[in-house]
């Protein structure tokens, strides 16, 4: 089923909220489970070199983790204040502007993309056969997600705090979200990808109060908020972490999963 008018415009809308946040995003916005990252590959890890696409790449989170697998990897993203970010950090990596629906790679030619928290944004109807393109027969497509581990309860909490602007949960991931996405990648995928794999990979982020509240202001949902209305749900949000015990004071470890959803190149 293809979106709406009205989907289309949100989507959009929340997609272009990040190079105003570019730095924020760079500095607070956590990496990927090594696990999950060697797993998205795992069908072309033998391949040398193995050449991965990072598309919608935001300022290199996912970037890194596969320049330390030891991908020949090439960045692609749309936003200048993003990409920005990403090539002051990882010198080395090829990056160039670029959409999902406008790859501007030849064909066949990388083993895999990996989007990195990014695919939702894409309009799939075009993306995909873009993606399916740029990829040789057999090469894959991953999306990873990092989600919010509401096993933990003050996760759980902090999910009910902010309302829904902040993170997806792990919950949520399996209930709605997860299932929702990998119905969307099938559909659009048909006769151009098997279907589409699911893992979940634990992780977590050291944070502070100061640094949680900030990462959560690098969210979509927080971004586009009139100034007033993000000022009060992060104030409300502190003042949920400043009561619990496990994040009141100091350092502690911000539990997550990196979800993945695979899809081969047939």
């Amino acid at each position: 089923m293809s979106e709406t008018a009205d989907e289309r415009e949100e989507r959009l809308r929340h997609g272009s909220s990040f190079g105003a946040a570019a730095a924020a995003y760079a500095e607070h916005r956590p990496d990927y489970a090594d696990d999950a990252v060697r797993w998205a590959v795992e069908p072309v890890l033998r391949r040398e070199p193995l050449r991965v696409l990072d598309l919608g790449a935001g300022t290199g989170k996912l970037t890194a983790a596969l320049v330390r697998l030891g991908a020949d990897v090439t960045a692609v993203e749309p936003d200048p204040a993003m990409l920005a970010e990403l090539r002051s950090s990882l010198e080395s990596v090829r990056a160039l502007p670029g959409s999902a629906e406008e790859i501007p790679l030849p064909d066949a030619s990388v083993d895999a993309v990996l989007v990195g928290q990014a695919m939702h944004w894409f309009d799939l109807s075009r993306a995909i056969p873009e993606i399916a393109r740029v990829l040789v027969p057999g090469g894959v497509l991953a999306g990873l997600w990092n989600v919010d581990d509401d096993q933990v309860s003050w996760v759980a909490g902090l999910a009910q705090i902010s309302k829904g602007k902040a993170n997806v949960t792990r919950q949520q991931w399996r209930d709605r979200v997860g299932r929702a996405r990998q119905e969307r990648l099938a559909a659009v995928g048909s006769g151009l990808f098997e279907t589409p794999e699911v893992g979940e990979f634990a992780h977590g982020q050291p944070r502070t109060a100061d640094s949680l509240v900030a990462t959560i202001a690098t969210h979509s949902n927080v971004l586009v908020l009139d100034e007033p209305d993000r000022a009060r749900l992060l104030a409300e949000v502190r003042e949920f972490l400043d009561a619990q015990p496990e994040t009141a004071s100091g350092e502690f470890v911000l539990p997550m999963v990196t979800a993945v959803l695979r899809a081969t190149r047939q």
